[in-house]
């Protein structure tokens, strides 16, 4: 666990109620098109060897925020991204983010991580002052997204 003032940052390594709950809060505030994780999706994170889950807690106790560190090899060598970035709208601009993202970082580097990249909308400004702040550097790189046909939901409208 890292200190930060009045803020702890850890790894979740069990899943509870209140974490369940946490996550029913802070998901809807980081997209509203994906729903949030059950404690089955929550355990998977948990017990992945690939997948570090991060959460920030203030001095009562209550979870604020949360990213997930994935850390990966491939044949040019061990990788990093980090993602679902997500702090509770009460701690915005307490410097929660910006603990959990150097948390994160200091993680990948002990795993060997050669990089570590993360992707955020172009609206999230404030999210991404903090990434060049923090040392990150904006790519020229193209992201695409493949979405599965089976995760399509098809509406059909009577006969």
């Amino acid at each position: 666990m890292a200190g930060t003032g009045d803020l702890t940052i850890e790894e979740a390594t069990r899943v509870d109620d209140d974490l369940v709950e946490a996550f029913a809060a802070l998901v809807p505030q980081l997209s509203r098109s994906a729903p949030a994780p059950g404690a089955a999706e929550l355990e998977a994170i948990v017990r992945s060897p690939a997948t570090t889950l991060l959460v920030a807690r203030d001095d009562g106790g209550r979870l604020v925020g949360s990213l997930t560190l994935a850390v990966f090899r491939i044949p040019t060598g061990v990788r990093a991204w980090i993602e679902d970035v997500v702090v509770d709208d009460v701690a915005r601009g307490s410097g929660v983010g910006a603990a959990l993202v150097k948390a994160a970082l200091e993680r990948a580097e002990a795993a060997g991580a050669r990089t570590v990249d993360l992707t955020s909308r172009p609206d999230r400004e404030a999210a991404n002052r903090l990434y060049l702040r923090m040392g990150f550097m904006a790519r020229s790189t193209n992201v695409y997204r493949y979405t599965s046909v089976t995760t399509v939901t098809t509406v059909t409208f009577g006969d």
